[in-house]
C-alpha cells in the first residue's frame, strides 16, 4: 500500500492526532495515559509474537493450517457483494454495492481464497514470463475477474470470543493462537472477533459503541480516523436508522451538492498503515474506514468504556439535555465568532461621513458630541447602521407602507423562514447585515456607539432594534451587552441601560424583539445540530 501518510489535513486538532508506540506500554500506563484521552494510538509488532502470526500466514501454509483447524463442517455468517469491493453498512441503499449477509462453511471461504491465491500466483508467474518477452503483464484486476472470484465475500466480525453470547463462537478453537495485549490485561471483553478477506476491499465508514483494538495478523490495512466532532462533515445516517453508526457519504464519489459539507471532511482525517504485527486504538465514537489488500486476517478485541460502564440508566435523560446544550452553546459560540469583515476606516474618512449623515437631516454636530469620542471604525460601523435605516426607511416609502407592529412580525417570518432554509451557517450572517456590522465592534466601543446614538439618533436607534434587528444580531448584541456588563462598574451599567431603553416608548416591546431573536436564534443552531450529528429535523414549536 506505500509509505504510512500519517496526519492528513490541517483542520485536525493535533491533540487528536493518533499516538504512535514503538513498544507497548504496560497496563497501568495504558489505562493512565492512552485510554482516558479517547485518541487513538498506533502500537508496532504486538501481534508479531503470536502464534497466529506464523499459523495463519496465507502465503505460507496458513490457509491450510485454519482449514484443518477449524474444521470441515463450522458455518460461519458472511458480507457478500457481487457489484463490488466496498462493504456498506447501509444495506437497503440503491445507490451502494448490492450485500446481503450469507451462512457458508468455513472451508468453503478458505477453498476460495486457495483458488484466489492460485490466480494471484498464476499471474504472477505470468507477469514474469511476459516481462521477459517484452509483453503486457496482467493486472491484479483482470486475475481477480475470474468467473471464480467473481463476489466479494468478507468475513466480517465472526466471534472468537462473545461476553453476551457463547454459542455465536464459531471460532472459538483459534483462541489459543491469539494473546491478549498486555497492556489490555484486566479488561472485561465484549467480544474477539476474526476478519478475513480474500480480495482487496474497503468497509463503510462508520463509528463502533466500544473501545476497539485492531491486530493485523497477516496482510495490511490503511485505516481512516475522524474524531467524533467530524460527524458534520460524514453525515452520519439518522439516530433511529437501522445503520445509524454509519456515514451517508459515499467516500468514492462523494455528492457534494447534496452534502455540502463533506467536501471538507479530509480536512479532519487521519490514515494510519498497519502491516503484520501492528494494531491500533480505535476508541468509541471514532469514525473509522478500513482498505484491506488481499488475503488480510485481522483480530480485533472490543470493549466498553469507562464512561458507558459507569453510566446511570437513570440519568440518561439529563446526560442528553447536557450533551445537547453543549453542543448548542459550542455551535453558537462559533457562529458569533465568526467575522465576515472587519472596519478599517480612519480619521480622514470622519469628516466625510459626518457630511453624509448631516445630509440625512438627522444631526448637527456638536463640540460635546458623544460623536468625537468614538474610535474611526466605530464611526464606521454607526454609518453603517444609519444608512442601513435610512435605506430601510426609503424601501417602505417607495412601496406606501409605515412600520407597524404586524410588519416588524411579517419581517421575522421572513427572517425564520429564510433562515431554515439556510444550506449553511455562513448564510445566516447574509441575512442579517446589523450582526455583521456590529460583529467587529469592541464591546466598550459598542457601548459608546449606542450612547452616541442615544444622544443623536434616538429615533434611528428605536427603529433598529424595533425593524432592523436579526437573530444573530440579536444574540451578538446581548453577548455584548454581558461583555460590557464584565468591563464596567455596577453604576456605569445601571446608568447605561437606563440611556439605552430611555428611548422606546414601550421598553418592553424592544426587549421582546432581543429576546425572542435570541430564542429563534438559539432553535436555529440546535436544529442545526440535530441535523449534523443525529440527522433528526423537527420543526419550531407554534
Amino acid at each position: 500500500m506505500g509509505e504510512e501518510t500519517g496526519f492528513v489535513g490541517a483542520r485536525l486538532d493535533a491533540g487528536l492526532r493518533a499516538a504512535r508506540f514503538s513498544s507497548p506500554p504496560s497496563a497501568e500506563e495504558f489505562a493512565a495515559d492512552v485510554e482516558p484521552k479517547n485518541v487513538p494510538a498506533v502500537f508496532r509488532d504486538v501481534a508479531k509474537g503470536w502464534a497466529a502470526s506464523s499459523r495463519w500466514d496465507p502465503l505460507h501454509g496458513g490457509l491450510d493450517y485454519l482449514l484443518e483447524k477449524v474444521g470441515p463442517d463450522v458455518a460461519v455468517e458472511a458480507m457478500m457483494s457481487n457489484t463490488g469491493h466496498v462493504f456498506y453498512g447501509d444495506l437497503r441503499s440503491h445507490e451502494r454495492a448490492v450485500i446481503w449477509i450469507v451462512s457458508v462453511s468455513f472451508s468453503t471461504f478458505i477453498q476460495s481464497c486457495k483458488s484466489y491465491l492460485s490466480h494471484m500466483n498464476a499471474a504472477s508467474d505470468s507477469s514474469k514470463e511476459q516481462g521477459m518477452l517484452g509483453e503486457p503483464a496482467c493486472s491484479r484486476d483482470a486475475c481477480s475477474n475470474s468467473s471464480e472470484n467473481l463476489d466479494q465475500v468478507y468475513l466480517a466480525q465472526v466471534s472468537i470470543m462473545n461476553a453476551e453470547n457463547k454459542e455465536r463462537c464459531s471460532l472459538q478453537v483459534l483462541e489459543g493462537d491469539i494473546q491478549e495485549p498486555i497492556f489490555l490485561r484486566g479488561k472485561s471483553f465484549s467480544s474477539i472477533n476474526f476478519w478475513m478477506n480474500k480480495g482487496h476491499l474497503r468497509s463503510s465508514t462508520h463509528y463502533d459503541p466500544h473501545h476497539n483494538l485492531l491486530c493485523v495478523v497477516s496482510g495490511c490495512k490503511k485505516v481512516t480516523l475522524w474524531p467524533p466532532s467530524a460527524s458534520p462533515f460524514l453525515y452520519p445516517l439518522p439516530v433511529y436508522g437501522e445503520a445509524s453508526n454509519h456515514s451517508s457519504v459515499s467516500m468514492e464519489e462523494p455528492d457534494y451538492s447534496m452534502y455540502t459539507r463533506a467536501r471538507y471532511m479530509k480536512e479532519y482525517s487521519e490514515t494510519v498503515i498497519l502491516n503484520c504485527g501492528d494494531v491500533v486504538f480505535i476508541p468509541e465514537g471514532w469514525y473509522h474506514q478500513v482498505d484491506s489488500d488481499d488475503l488480510t486476517i485481522a483480530v480485533n478485541f472490543w470493549w466498553k468504556s469507562r464512561i458507558m460502564t459507569q453510566m446511570l440508566e437513570h440519568m440518561d435523560a439529563y446526560y442528553l439535555r447536557r450533551i445537547l446544550s453543549r453542543l448548542v452553546d459550542q455551535e453558537m459560540s462559533i457562529m458569533v465568532q465568526k467575522s465576515p469583515f472587519g472596519h478599517s476606516k480612519d480619521r480622514t474618512d470622519i469628516q466625510r461621513m459626518a457630511k453624509t449623515l448631516t445630509g440625512f437631516q438627522l444631526f448637527s454636530l456638536q463640540k460635546d458630541s458623544p460623536l468625537h469620542t468614538l474610535e474611526p471604525s466605530t464611526l464606521q460601523a454607526l454609518y453603517e447602521l444609519i444608512s442601513l435605516v435610512h435605506d430601510g426607511a426609503e424601501v417602505v416609502n417607495q412601496n406606501d407602507k409605515t412600520e407597524t407592529t404586524s410588519q416588524n412580525k411579517s419581517s421575522n417570518q421572513r427572517d425564520e423562514t429564510e433562515m431554515s432554509a439556510a444550506a449553511d451557517d455562513s448564510s445566516l450572517f447574509d441575512k442579517d447585515p446589523v450582526a455583521k456590522i456590529i460583529l467587529p465592534v469592541e464591546p466598550l466601543e459598542l457601548r459608546s456607539m449606542l450612547l452616541a446614538m442615544v444622544h443623536n439618533f434616538p429615533r434611528t436607534l428605536e427603529s433598529l432594534v424595533l425593524n432592523m434587528f436579526g437573530p444573530v444580531g440579536a444574540e451578538i448584541l446581548t453577548r455584548k451587552f454581558d461583555e460590557m456588563d464584565q468591563q464596567t462598574t455596577k453604576e456605569e451599567q445601571v446608568e447605561f441601560y437606563k440611556k439605552f431603553y430611555s428611548v422606546f416608548d414601550d421598553q418592553y416591546a424592544a426587549m421582546d424583539v432581543l429576546l425572542n431573536g435570541k430564542e429563534f436564534f438559539s432553535f436555529q443552531i440546535f436544529q442545526n445540530v440535530l441535523d449534523k450529528y443525529l440527522r433528526v429535523h423537527v420543526d419550531r414549536p407554534s
